[in-house]
């Protein structure tokens, strides 16, 4: 066959698009969603078939450790199989036991031919041989998944083992068992309406033109006629309103901490870890555009972001000269501060698929380093009566109030207002947790 029709072909088949971006995803060191956004936007896949592709590569790489556990299985263990026929393995098995619209037998074949496109044709017997070799033994496969969940909940549910342990010491065993599912279930999509282009009566008008399907979503820090859940649409990048800023994705978590900020008109904030944007914006919206935000970020990069969202949402009193977190001499004393700390993730764990086998135990204490360093510097810039909130995407104490406990400890002229840990099994959100500090 012609090299360009089988390139094109495979450019349209979501299976091959799934493989290649878990091969990429191997050597790249790039984050999954980032591989995955970037084959999507030149792949020509109807919707159904961009779903099936975002799912197969998402669902793989969450339950990594339990697919391997099935591989292991069946294969033989002085013999490590190369990462791409590993790869195979793992979609097939997934279709098999995780896609319950796709037969199992229509799995191993697409498998199986897939293997053939993909360069492994002299492999495709021994793929075909592991997938049956399964589906004889489907229903005791379930069965044993099922009970590792309690069993052995780290593989049973693809975790890392040390992660699970904390966990059960934090939260116990069952609401480690909501968590765990919680984080192996795909996220929703969330969005905030920008106030300062148009209003939720008139957004959720064009999304009806735009064949957007949405709820409103309340909770209790952010009441009514301000976030949505969407529940279906097209490439959100194709929407005029999403290109016009009439609203911007956004978990309802993330909009605590500008709350308890409670930026008034006319004041001056430091947003210090701005990127990508999202607070930054919503904060000069709760200001109408009136008063001033300086943003800068602890990577002075990726302040890109926050100047393309301000653009595109009609942001205007947003200024950005830190060259760093923050620099002492370009910030004059502010009225409030939001130091949104980089953290571990965990409280975001299902949308961002590859954390749990990024993630490492040392890695919590040497964060709290950076986030007592950002609250160190942040008091020094803050106006007396002035309000300092600290926040994270974390679930876990040593990063939240443990850093507020020692920032407290070493700072007599701050007293804690309020705090607050939003949990994924309780509020139905990511996970976050946000502090509200007061300088006397």
């Amino acid at each position: 066959m012609n090299l360009f029709i089988l390139k094109l072909l495979n450019d349209q088949n979501p299976r091959q698009i799934a493989a290649r971006v878990l091969s990429q995803r191997q050597t790249s060191g790039e984050f999954t969603e980032n591989l995955l956004d970037i084959a999507l936007a030149t792949a020509r896949l109807s919707p159904v078939d961009r779903g099936l592709c975002h799912e197969l590569v998402c669902g793989v790489v969450r339950w990594q450790a339990t697919l391997d556990r099935l591989i292991a299985r069946k294969t033989d263990p002085a013999r490590e199989q190369r990462p791409a026929l590993k790869n195979l393995l793992r979609l097939g098995l997934y279709q098999i036991f995780w896609l319950d619209r796709i037969p199992p037998h229509a799995a191993v074949h697409e498998t199986v031919e897939q293997a053939k496109r993909s360069g492994y044709g002299s492999q495709a017997g021994f793929i075909n041989a592991v997938l049956r070799s399964y589906l004889r033994e489907a229903d005791e496969i379930r069965k044993i998944l099922a009970d590792m969940k309690t069993s052995q909940p780290a593989l049973g549910w693809s975790h890392p083992e040390w992660l699970v342990e904390k966990w059960r010491r934090q939260f116990g065993d069952e609401k480690t068992r909501q968590l765990l599912e919680w984080n192996n279930t795909p996220p929703k999509t969330f969005a905030r309406v920008n106030t300062l282009k148009t209003d939720a009566a008139k957004l959720v008008e064009r999304w009806r033109e735009e064949n957007v399907e949405c709820d409103f979503i309340t909770r209790d820090w952010i009441g009514e006629n301000l976030a949505f859940e969407l529940k279906s649409h097209p490439p959100l990048n194709s929407l005029g309103s999403f290109r016009d800023g009439w609203f911007y994705l956004q978990d309802p978590s993330t909009l605590l901490a500008p709350v308890l900020l409670a930026p008034q008109v006319g004041e001056n904030i430091l947003d210090a870890c701005a990127a990508p944007g999202g607070k930054t914006t919503f904060i000069a919206q709760l200001m109408n555009n009136e008063g001033k935000i300086t943003a800068g970020d602890i990577e002075p990069n990726r302040l890109r972001l926050v100047r393309e969202n301000c653009a595109r949402l009609g942001v205007t009193n947003v200024q950005m000269p830190l060259p760093a977190i923050i620099n002492p001499q370009s910030v004059p004393l502010c009225d409030r501060i939001l130091i949104d700390a980089p953290c571990s993730n965990t409280g975001v764990m299902r949308r961002r698929v590859d954390l749990r086998w990024r993630i490492q135990a040392t890695e919590i204490e040497r964060l709290r380093a950076t986030q007592l360093e950002l609250l160190r510097q942040a008091a020094s810039k803050l106006k007396a009566g002035g309000v300092l909130v600290y926040s994270t995407c974390s679930l876990e104490p040593e990063e939240n109030s443990g850093v507020v406990k020692s920032f407290l400890a070493a700072h007599s002229d701050f007293e804690l207002e309020t705090e607050r840990q939003l949990l994924p099994f309780v509020d139905g959100v990511d996970g976050a947790f946000v502090a509200r500090l007061l300088r006397k």
